[in-house]
């Protein structure tokens, strides 16, 4: 159990707007609710980078960029050119979709060899590395499988989800996927958490991140329940 500041579960927060219509005026919103609220990063797809990084500079807001971003379905050169582009226009942090038809393939050689690279390059420019698993097309063996991958490459995080698949993060992926990894690489839980209740259960199973769309009315939920409870902190 620990403490949490309401400062200290926003910066568990990727404030996340992955839409294909979003516009600037989007962006705009996203980046000014991320510094008033003090999120850690804002999630965009990688074209948004250069703007979410001018919008955001001077503040402590990180720029997330989507890679392959959602199927995962490119070559690992384009993800790696995707990767250092994203980078070179101001991304601070990467998260990337997994090959999922070669897991399916069981291809663990590829993948292994894909998350490596890309990893590598995020390293090199000291920028933060999320690989994205998609756990709603995966069988336990083959998360098992990922997480075995990941404890080997050591990227910053290993994500649940896109949030555009047939489902989101589950408390039992989480549970899971921290389960395998422990302390060599951090979990990120992403999709489907919409409300406060959700937020501390992933929190709970050992998410040390949580991508939404969210965010503002999680925290202002909990911002309501700790003046209720004349609190400063909450213990999760």
């Amino acid at each position: 159990m620990k403490n949490y500041s309401l400062r200290e579960l926003s910066q568990l927060i990727d404030h996340t707007n992955l839409k294909p219509d979003a516009t600037i005026a989007m962006m705009e919103k996203l980046c000014k609710e991320a510094s008033d609220y003090h999120f850690k990063m804002v999630a965009i797809n990688q074209v948004q980078s250069k703007l979410c990084a001018q919008l955001l500079k001077g503040t402590e807001v990180d720029i997330g960029a989507a890679i392959a971003f959602p199927l995962g379905q490119t070559t690992i050169e384009s993800k790696c050119f995707e990767t250092k582009n994203a980078i070179d226009i101001g991304a601070t942090e990467i998260d990337y979709v997994i090959n999922i038809s070669e897991l399916k393939a069981g291809n663990l050689k590829y993948i292994e060899r894909e998350m490596s690279e890309i990893v590598e390059i995020c390293r090199q420019h000291n920028v933060i590395s999320k690989v994205i698993f998609e756990n709603c097309y995966l069988t336990n063996e083959e998360k098992i499988a990922l997480c075995k991958i990941a404890v080997k490459v050591k990227p910053d995080f290993i994500k649940t989800s896109t949030g555009f698949g047939p489902s989101g993060a589950t408390i039992e992926d989480v549970t899971l996927m921290k389960a395998q990894v422990g302390d060599f690489v951090k979990v990120k839980a992403a999709g489907g958490i919409r409300n406060a209740e959700t937020f501390i259960k992933m929190i709970k199973a050992g998410a040390e991140r949580i991508g939404t769309s969210a965010g503002i009315a999680i925290i202002e939920e909990i911002k309501k329940d700790l003046q209720t409870r004349n609190k400063q902190t909450m213990e999760i």
